[in-house]
């Protein structure tokens, strides 16, 4: 949350002066951090379950709020126990809020309006009007309406807290349509806003006739992705479309004439018009073809990692260079693990360039380095390995044949045996640079879980909390580690949402000896 502004004053302050104040608070920042870091691992720190609820409808956390019945209303997790912030007035299923985004003012910038200052979380409602929601009282501080030709249904960061995507559902053909051999020529719409004070970029329409038979599309840190059934990914310069397809520049709030119709932008009934129609095929950055479309960029120097296109090569993973596609040494990652759910493998979240491999029994935090005396060719090497907690239950079974021959039969466990320690979700914590890692085991017919907390240099074991409430591995789970608090989300079957909040307990004299050292 960026600082409240009291006077004009604080406005006519440069930036240079204000990145100075950033710069400072950044400093106290990190020494708050670390104290609260060696806090949260102190062996005599407790984490304790302060609050349980239920819920019909999904939950959504974020930043320390927790979102009920379609983010109608808000319970803070911050204070001892869970309170409300607010409630919305209840609406009709066609208004409710379908997704949403939390905004969190930039440290250094200059903004128009008070309430710019104050968090925000940017929704959009069943009806297509996009929103910008105080999100500390609820108050609805801007409205945007969408469209009628679409359904927009998801919402994401294109550049995150600066830009976002508003993508719509998938336009189907209908029996007769499909019958009579005519093809929806429009797969979805993206619509792209910049962020606060909000202000559109376009939107844009994906079209089977220029792309071919797309799949799905989305837009990620100003490259348009296009996916095919085939396997195929391909990646385009969204601001090279926009100077070059878009028809009209439009502006919220402002008089627009389009298609023979005149009405404002952004208002109902007349909307936003469709603006970037691209006509021909735009120029083509990159294109690769993966298992399941399955495609990410990361590392330094920028890197890739795929599943060769085909089936038997499933948890088979190739870590490519991006400027010349070649595969880096040791670049064939595979666990070779024997289980029901498959391995993942992901860039490391913290910038590093490393990259997290995970499987059902091991976690591999690789390293991409330069070859000894070959600059433009990087290997890859394993920083370090978190291993489950296991006993080696394979089991040698004797049977003894009619003749008197002993015959020795072997079984192998699966790695992700519900009876042995498997890990189920691994997450980074940015502010205290810590790795949080959920494991489970499965004891009778009860599943138990705990929460490791790890070096994210070394990967060295720092804390264990374990979680009280049972976890059924058949069902869906979340778990949020954010700074001093503990969150697990669960779905339950017949949409039953469970959510258990646990805060961080300190013995007292312990914390003030810390504080004492820091200071």
């Amino acid at each position: 949350m960026g600082p409240t502004r009291k006077s004009n004053v604080c406005r006519r302050l440069s930036r240079r002066a204000l990145g100075f104040f950033a710069r400072d608070a950044g400093v106290v920042q990190r020494t708050n951090l670390g104290i609260l870091r060696e806090l949260v691992c102190q062996e005599s720190t407790k984490f304790k379950n302060v609050w349980t609820t239920h819920s019909k409808s999904p939950i959504a956390y974020e930043r320390g709020r927790i979102y009920f019945d379609n983010y109608r209303c808000c319970v803070s997790s911050v204070a001892s126990e869970p309170k409300k912030l607010y409630e919305m007035p209840k609406c009709s299923k066609s208004e409710k809020i379908e997704d949403a985004l939390l905004w969190e003012c930039p440290v250094g910038e200059v903004l128009p309006d008070p309430s710019d200052y104050k968090s925000s979380l940017i929704a959009l409602t069943a009806h297509n009007w996009l929103l910008r929601i105080s999100a500390t009282t609820g108050k609805i501080l801007e409205k945007i309406y969408l469209a009628s030709y679409c359904k927009f249904r998801y919402l994401s960061w294109d550049t995150p807290q600066e830009v976002i995507a508003v993508k719509s559902a998938q336009n189907k053909s209908s029996a007769v349509a499909r019958q009579a051999g005519i093809q929806q020529p429009i797969l979805l719409y993206l619509a792209v806003f910049q962020v606060l004070p909000f202000s559109l970029i376009g939107i844009l329409e994906i079209n089977k006739r220029i792309f071919g038979n797309v799949t799905d599309a989305s837009l990620s840190h100003g490259i348009l992705i296009v996916m095919y059934s085939s396997g195929l990914v391909r990646l385009y310069s969204f601001q090279a479309i926009t100077e070059q397809f878009m028809q009209q520049k439009l502006d919220l709030g402002c008089a627009c004439r389009w298609g023979g119709t005149t009405g404002t932008v952004g208002e109902a009934p007349f909307g936003i018009p469709c603006n970037i129609k691209i006509t021909d095929s735009p120029p083509l950055l990159f294109e690769v073809s993966s298992l399941e479309n399955a495609f990410q960029i990361g590392g330094h120097p920028w890197h890739y990692i795929i599943t060769p296109n085909k089936k038997k090569q499933k948890g088979v993973f190739h870590i490519c260079a991006l400027k010349d596609n070649s595969l880096a040494k040791n670049g064939i990652q595979e666990m070779e693990c024997c289980s029901l759910e498959s391995d993942w493998i992901y860039f490391h979240p913290d910038a590093s360039g490393r990259i997290i491999h995970v499987g059902p029994n091991q976690i591999k935090v690789l390293k991409l380095n330069e070859i000894e005396n070959n600059s433009s060719q990087h290997q890859i090497s394993e920083d370090f390995v978190i291993l489950a907690n296991r006993e080696n239950k394979n089991e040698n079974l004797v049977t003894v044949t009619a003749s008197g021959r002993v015959v020795k039969k072997s079984f192998n466990l699966l790695d992700d045996d519900p009876e042995q320690e498997t890990f189920k979700i691994v997450d980074y914590e940015d502010e205290l640079d810590l790795l949080s890692v959920v494991a489970v085991t499965q004891i009778d017919a009860e599943g138990k879980a705990h929460l490791d907390f790890h070096c994210n240099e070394y990967g060295t074991l720092l804390k264990s909390i374990p979680l009280v409430e049972s976890w059924d591995v058949t069902y869906s789970h979340e778990v949020y580690f954010d700074r001093d608090l503990v969150l697990h989300i669960e779905q339950k079957p017949n949409r039953v949402f469970s959510c258990y909040v646990y805060q961080m307990v300190c013995d007292p004299a312990e914390e003030e000896e810390i504080l004492n050292k820091s200071y």
